[in-house]
This record gives structure tokens, C-alpha cells and sequence, in this order.
């Protein structure tokens, strides 16, 4: 009887946070109190001083993962926005989009967004400060083509977090995290990593191109807001070459510094653009200590609606239900990849990350499947491209803070092209990873 009021709490939990925030509900709110449905449902203590010794509670647990990303990634997030802001302020934002439309043409303003997106990612930059970079020049972008602008979400995310994210060579931590478990490297599974990213890539930008092309056929452009940023004339923008600087210095030393420094490399990277843009930029700027102010504030917003989400995945994972259903998922039946990629995805679709996914569900996935024999390369890159698959429900905290936070958007017009290409697109990317593996 707990068992199933716990399964109950648990899927019900998830579905309330899911619409809540469809429906614009602030996730300050609607995490705590999906967490809270999830722990009553589960028989948890609501607070530490009615809860017996080692045992978890509500309170504890939640603001365990509500503090713990905060503590984690409030610099980055941060420096992050800083930079984002500055580089709106000082017209380089606008300078490198101009010169982006006069090489490319309008036509290829989508593409300019994905491709940047996708570089710095590959090179190893947060998926989080990559949102705040590139967005400036996204809706300048968006906005001289006269695109409708709650497609930006999707443009952004598509280039961070499909193709590049989970492919072989990405620095980037769910590429990284099977490694410990399975003794593999980051170019583990390379050659089918090449077919399955050549098709996400081509697959997702067609249909990216023909969902906005389809909006604009209905009357859909670029919608004007009093607090969107005035984009200068050409006479009046910096050298977009010396405007790409820091975005160039900011991947470089990232790139540089990822082995030796880890995370802390971001936080060197991002101080050396931010400083960089001032330094160029200093008789340009617009208002540089609103830029500075701005910044600050929506990196408070956008962490704190991020650390909500993650919060509700704490009290998640303290459920009796979830070791349940963790049990159920890694003991599927049937070939050994076809049960990683359904474990790793539906574990990461409750946490709402790839990167729990895979830490939740690799310790008792990996020695098992070795142990039968599966090939530990093809394992790593199933797994590590599952795991960008269902992570991105409209709860994920990169989604929430993408859409809301950076963008300004609604989940409810903005998040169905993103879970298209962010969804969809990686499942399709899964299905030939294993099919070429069996093969």
C-alpha cells in the first residue's frame, strides 16, 4: 500500500510540476509544492525534527539539492549573464549579427545561431553560459529577419544540447561521466557518434527551418518589447571582428584549461571575456553599470528557478518509489543497449537531468552489462546520447531557465518546437545508435 501511494506521489509529482510550469506557474512555487505532494504521497517527514535518525525529510532533502547547485554553479552563472549583458550593451552583440546578415544574408540567421551554440558547446562551454551568450545576438538576429522570437529557445538549444552535447569528443560532462564507470574515453563509439550527430544536425535544422517557416507563412515576425535592447546602426557598432574576441577568448580558454581546471576553468574563461568586452568596448558602452546590474539579476532568477527544479528531484530520488522504479529500469529484459537507453532516458526524465541519469543508473548498469559482455564503447555512447533525450521535459532546469529566465518566453508557445528537436530528435539518434551497434 505505501509502495503504490509512493509510485502515485511520485508520477503524480512529476505531472504536477510538468503543468504547473506549462502553464507559467513561477517554478519557485510549483517545485516546492510538487516536491511536497511527492513526499507526503511517500510517507516522508515533512520537517528534520520529525523525522527518525538517517532517515530522509522534505525540508532537508529539498533544500540539500536546492543549495547544493547554488553552491555549484553561482559564479558561472553569474559571470555567465555578465558577460551575456555586456556584450549586449557595448553593441558587440549586434555588431557580430550585423556581420553575420552581411556575409550570410538573412536567410542564414537560424543557422549562425545553431552553429555558435554548437562550437562553443563542443569546446566545452556550460550549456547554461552558452543560453546567455549567444542570446544577444539571437534576437538581434531574430529580429532583422523578422522571425518570430519564441523560437529562439529552440534555435539555442538545439545547437547545445542535441548533436554536440552527447557526441564523441564533447567535453562535456554527460559525455564525461560514463567514463568512471566503464573505463572508456571521450571518443568511445566515434564512428556510429558521427552518423548519429550528421543526422540529428540535418534532421533537426530541417525541421527547425520548416516550423519557423511555417509560422511566418501564418502571419507570424519578430514581436517588439518595451525592455528589448535598441540595435544600433552599422555606423555606430563596434569592429564585429574585435566584437568576436571575447566569445574566441572565452572558448579558447575554456578549451585550454578544461583538463587541469575542470569547472573552475569556465569561471577563468568567463572573467577573461567579461574583462576583455570592457576593455575593447570602454568608450561604447551604453551603460555599463546596468549592463553589471542586470546581469547580476537575472543570473539570481535563473539560478534560482534552475536550483528549484533540481530540488524537486532531490525529494524525487529520496522516495521510496524511485529505488523501485531505478530497480525496474535496469533490469529490463531484452538486449543489454536497448535497457541502458530506456534506463538512462526515463531516470533522467525524472530528475530532469542527463547528467543524473546517467550517475543514478551507470552504478548498477555498468559491472552488470560488462560482466555479460556488452562492448564498453557502444555502451558509453548509447548512454551518453539516451541521456539527452527525455532530460529535456519541460521541468529540465535548463529548459526552464532558457525559455523563462534568458529568453523571456512562455513554455506554452515556446516549448513545443524545443522538445521537438530536443526530445524527438535525440530518441531518433538513440534508435540508429543502437541499431548501428547491433549491426
Amino acid at each position: 500500500m505505501i509502495e503504490s501511494l509512493s509510485m502515485i506521489g511520485l508520477i503524480g509529482g512529476l505531472l504536477i510540476l510538468i503543468i504547473l510550469t506549462i502553464r507559467g506557474v513561477n517554478v519557485m512555487i510549483a517545485g516546492p509544492l510538487s516536491a511536497l505532494f511527492v513526499a507526503v504521497m511517500g510517507g516522508m517527514a515533512l520537517l528534520p525534527q520529525l523525522a527518525e535518525q538517517g532517515q530522509a525529510n522534505y525540508v532537508a532533502s529539498y533544500m540539500d539539492g536546492f543549495s547544493g547547485f547554488i553552491a555549484s554553479w553561482f559564479p558561472i552563472f553569474i559571470l555567465g549573464a555578465i558577460f551575456g549583458k555586456v556584450m549586449e550593451d557595448c553593441g558587440a552583440a549586434d555588431s557580430i549579427s550585423h556581420w553575420i546578415v552581411g556575409k550570410l544574408g538573412l536567410n542564414h540567421a537560424v543557422f549562425a545561431i545553431v552553429a555558435a551554440c554548437a562550437v562553443m558547446t563542443y569546446g566545452g562551454v556550460s550549456l547554461f553560459v552558452v543560453a546567455f551568450s549567444v542570446y544577444p545576438m539571437a534576437l538581434s538576429l531574430f529580429k532583422q529577419a523578422n522571425l518570430p522570437r519564441r523560437f529562439i529557445p529552440a534555435a539555442m538549444a538545439f545547437g547545445s544540447v542535441t548533436f554536440t552535447m552527447t557526441s564523441a569528443g564533447s567535453p562535456e560532462i554527460q559525455n564525461v561521466i560514463p567514463i568512471k564507470f566503464l573505463n572508456t574515453t571521450l571518443y568511445s563509439g566515434w564512428q556510429v557518434s558521427i552518423v548519429v550527430a550528421l543526422f540529428m544536425a540535418s534532421f533537426g535544422f530541417w525541421w527547425l527551418r520548416r516550423m519557423i517557416t511555417k509560422a511566418v507563412a501564418t502571419g507570424e515576425c519578430y514581436d517588439e518589447r518595451p525592455n528589448d535592447p535598441i540595435i544600433a546602426t552599422n555606423d555606430n557598432l563596434p569592429n564585429p571582428f574585435l566584437s568576436m574576441l571575447p566569445l574566441v577568448l572565452v572558448l579558447g580558454v575554456s578549451f585550454a584549461f578544461h583538463d587541469t581546471l575542470k569547472q573552475s576553468a569556465l569561471l577563468l574563461a568567463l572573467t577573461s571575456g567579461v574583462l576583455s568586452t570592457i576593455i575593447i568596448n570602454w568608450k561604447v558602452f551604453k551603460n555599463l553599470e546596468g549592463a553589471l546590474s542586470a546581469g547580476t539579476a537575472g543570473a539570481l532568477v535563473a539560478i534560482g528557478n534552475t536550483s528549484a527544479v533540481v530540488g524537486f528531484g532531490t525529494v524525487a530520488k529520496a522516495s521510496p518509489s524511485f529505488a523501485i522504479i531505478v530497480n525496474a529500469m535496469t533490469s529490463l529484459p531484452g538486449h543489454e543497449l536497448i535497457g541502458a537507453a530506456v534506463a538512462v532516458s526515463v531516470i533522467a526524465g525524472l530528475t530532469g537531468s542527463a547528467s543524473g541519469g546517467q550517475s543514478i543508473a551507470l552504478p548498477v548498469l555498468a559491472p552488470h552489462y560488462l560482466d555479460l559482455g556488452v562492448d564498453p564503447d557502444a555502451l558509453h555512447r548509447v548512454v551518453a546520447i539516451s541521456s539527452g533525450a527525455l532530460d529535456s521535459l519541460p521541468h529540465n532546469g535548463y529548459v526552464v531557465t532558457t525559455i523563462r529566465a534568458i529568453c523571456g518566453e512562455k513554455h506554452k508557445t515556446a516549448y513545443a518546437p524545443l522538445a521537438a528537436l530536443t526530445v524527438i530528435v535525440p530518441v531518433l539518434g538513440v534508435i540508429i545508435a543502437i541499431g548501428l551497434f547491433l549491426i
